[in-house]
């Protein structure tokens, strides 16, 4: 069974709609399995009916900042991220106009040893640093990519301030 988690932004205030996911391994004497994906259990878990239909993988390297990216309507993306191998420092942004978090933002270190998957639910800028000498992304999107519909938002953002951890080359 998965854990979840609710998150909670830079002021300590807990968020609407992401969440965190550990999934459950089973070891043994031959290393271990875990169910990266259960479309039954993650609809179970967040409380609707998600369809992914895209899968996106990205390779970084040390120091290497991508985002913060987003796709306005009618073609807004969620997405499910995972780190497969190295360290990420992800970062969400709440661009939900009305939201009682709007502008801020969360982050959360995602890794292959620990097995953290983020959901990312349609109305968040996403990026993330990368920590490791190198780090394999892996994403589960709601939609396809539209060039039209992309946006991003500056990673030295003074209105929304992102803490970045300084990244030693």
């Amino acid at each position: 069974m998965t854990q979840i988690k609710s998150l909670l932004n830079n002021y300590g205030v807990a968020v609407e709609g992401p969440i965190l996911l550990t999934p459950s391994l089973n070891y043994d004497e031959r290393g271990y399995f875990l169910e990266s994906w259960n479309q039954i259990e993650f609809n179970s878990l967040i409380g609707g009916e998600i369809n992914f239909l895209l899968d996106g993988h990205s390779l970084s390297k040390k120091g290497v900042l991508r985002g913060m990216h987003y796709q306005i309507p009618p073609n807004q993306q969620g997405k499910l991220v995972r780190c497969i191998t190295g360290e990420i420092y992800d970062v969400i942004v709440d661009i939900r106009q009305g939201s009682p978090t709007f502008s801020s933002w969360i982050a959360i270190n995602i890794s292959n040893k620990n097995f953290h998957q983020l959901w990312i639910p349609p109305g968040f800028a996403h990026g993330f640093l990368t920590l490791s000498n190198t780090a394999e992304v892996l994403y589960k999107l709601t939609d396809f990519w539209h060039p039209e519909s992309e946006r991003s938002i500056r990673w030295d953002d003074r209105t929304i301030s992102i803490n970045w951890p300084k990244v030693n080359n």
